[in-house]
């Protein structure tokens, strides 16, 4: 199977060589690597075309965006940039950030995971953070959720959902849609991922207030929203997530922001959030 990745790049002079090494030391190369340089002050963008100089699948655009870094829609935009601009065509296509370090068999294991299984229309690893003097678990979300920053799609999956919403709350709404249209998601909890960067820790007040405003254009409701915002307070230590969370989402409701989902697609996502969650707490 063909696979092609696109990773949007902001100010990554830091992480971006130990990153760009993990995928070159890869068990499978790649048919096509894209680094999308979106607007990076720093040096991210010499140390990618050192890379790009001597590997002829790897390429480097630039893509100019004057917005604030953050989750959403900026990091969609450039991925979207990359994806107009790929020219070969692929059975994955992965959306990666450039601050992970990837095991050496991990595109191995996603090939391996797609051509075994038919249904499985999203898949990926694990991400670990270096905490306390070793690497653990980013407990961001639960293991079986495939995160944004190593995400990989099959071909048709990627199309039936009408590829990245450019939205907070893409890296979500994307996995529930492939479900509504009947694909699997399938997380390699063998395959752990370095994360470099916690994840949000730059990430300003006006971050926060963004990820509420996500929970109401994704049509989660206000009482799915309330208990997605106090889980996440929760698994990261920070009841600033709340609070600027609930202000995000009432701020939404009031100016009625526009949903990137239909009814349908809203009534399902609830019903389906709903259904885990009396799987995993009521029993029932």
């Amino acid at each position: 199977m063909k696979v092609s990745i696109i990773i949007p790049v902001y100010n990554e002079q830091g992480f971006i060589k130990k990153s760009i090494q993990s995928i070159i030391n890869q068990t499978t190369k790649p048919q096509k690597v894209i680094y999308v340089n979106d607007s990076s002050t720093d040096e991210t963008r010499n140390i990618i075309k050192e890379f790009s100089d001597k590997h002829e699948w790897i390429d480097l655009i630039d893509h100019e965006s004057k917005q604030e870094h953050g989750p959403g829609s900026k990091v969609v935009d450039a991925f979207n940039f990359g994806l107009k601009n790929l020219n070969t065509s692929y059975d994955i296509i992965c959306k990666f950030d450039a601050d992970i370090i990837l095991p050496k068999n991990y595109l191995e294991r996603l090939i391996n995971i797609f051509s075994k299984n038919n249904n499985v229309g999203i898949a990926g690893g694990n991400l670990y953070i270096f905490k306390r003097g070793k690497w653990l678990y980013e407990k961001i979300a639960a293991k079986s959720h495939v995160r944004g920053p190593i995400k990989a799609y099959r071909n048709k999956c990627f199309k039936e959902i009408n590829g990245l919403k450019s939205s907070i709350g893409w890296d979500t709404v994307d996995v529930l849609l492939a479900q509504k249209k009947g694909w699997k998601i399938y997380t390699d909890k063998s395959l752990a991922v370095k994360h470099l960067k916690p994840t949000g820790h730059k990430y300003s007040i006006k971050s926060k207030i963004l990820q509420g405003q996500s929970l109401y254009i994704m049509r989660f409701g206000a009482v799915l929203s309330i208990l997605s915002l106090v889980k996440s307070s929760i698994n990261n230590c920070t009841p600033s997530k709340l609070l600027f969370g609930s202000i995000g989402y009432l701020n939404a409701l009031f100016k009625q922001k526009p949903f990137i989902v239909t009814k349908e697609e809203g009534y399902f996502i609830r019903k389906f959030r709903w259904s885990v969650i009396r799987k995993k707490y009521l029993e029932f």
